[in-house]
């Protein structure tokens, strides 16, 4: 995963014994926009879950990465994190969100 330098929410979810990722669904626009905001609650109108090891995931999601930190490497203006993934669920009935070209938009079935 690429991290900014600059990120104010990275110094926070390194700390973390686990990190959750997320793969969005197709009705998470709103849950991306808002948690792309540089400032303020990004989790507000987000619904979301934390693990026992406290990992933090959007319910609803296609599918549910538990990660730990494997190593950090430096890249210009940006960190490259190497997660080491640990638990794995995935939602098969749910389509992935897809972002490319500053929009939104669909997987279509070949």
């Amino acid at each position: 995963m690429c991290l900014r330098n600059s990120s104010s929410t990275w110094p926070r979810l390194r700390r973390g014994r686990r990190l959750g990722v997320s793969v969005l669904a197709e009705q998470h626009n709103d849950a991306c926009r808002a948690l792309s905001l540089r400032s303020g609650d990004r989790f507000a109108g987000v619904d979301w879950s934390a693990c026992a090891a406290g990992a933090v995931f959007v319910l609803g999601a296609v599918a549910w990465l538990e990660c730990s930190i494997e190593e950090e490497l430096p890249a210009g203006d940006h960190t490259i994190a190497l997660l080491a993934v640990h638990a794995l669920r995935v939602d098969a009935g749910r389509r992935p969100l897809i972002f490319h070209g500053s929009r939104f938009g669909r997987l279509l079935a070949a």
